[in-house]
């Protein structure tokens, strides 16, 4: 009984410290409430290519239907210095900085702490 008791004590707290983060999503702060947005018109479907979309990340594929290939986003990003879409690791897939649920990070500034600004969507 103390072990039923300990995991339904863990499975709330996993539950609560959910919330924040759904509060921030229903704020439109995360990538997938911005493409919601009236007249954005993507569903989770374009992105997910799920009609119940799963926890796996989202295709780059799925990106650049609508942002475009690495070429796009390096001539699109070409003013920002350093430019992340012209990384010295390649071709680095979306979901590595831009997250649909949570926050996004950049993950340049893992290698590069304080060396670069950025303002990520």
């Amino acid at each position: 009984m103390k072990h039923l008791k300990c995991c339904f004590a863990f499975l709330l707290c996993s539950l609560a410290a959910t919330l924040p983060s759904r509060a921030e999503e229903a704020k439109g702060r995360y990538i997938a409430s911005y493409h919601l947005r009236p007249g954005i018109h993507v569903s989770c479907f374009d992105c997910h290519g799920e009609e119940k979309p799963s926890k796996k990340a989202v295709a780059s594929e799925s990106c650049m239907v609508c942002h475009g290939d690495y070429p796009a986003m390096k001539a699109l990003t070409k003013n920002v210095k350093p430019s992340p879409h012209d990384s010295h690791m390649g071709e680095v897939p979306c979901t590595e900085c831009h997250c649909g649920h949570k926050p996004s990070k950049v993950v340049c500034l893992e290698c590069h702490e304080n060396e670069y600004k950025f303002r990520i969507p």
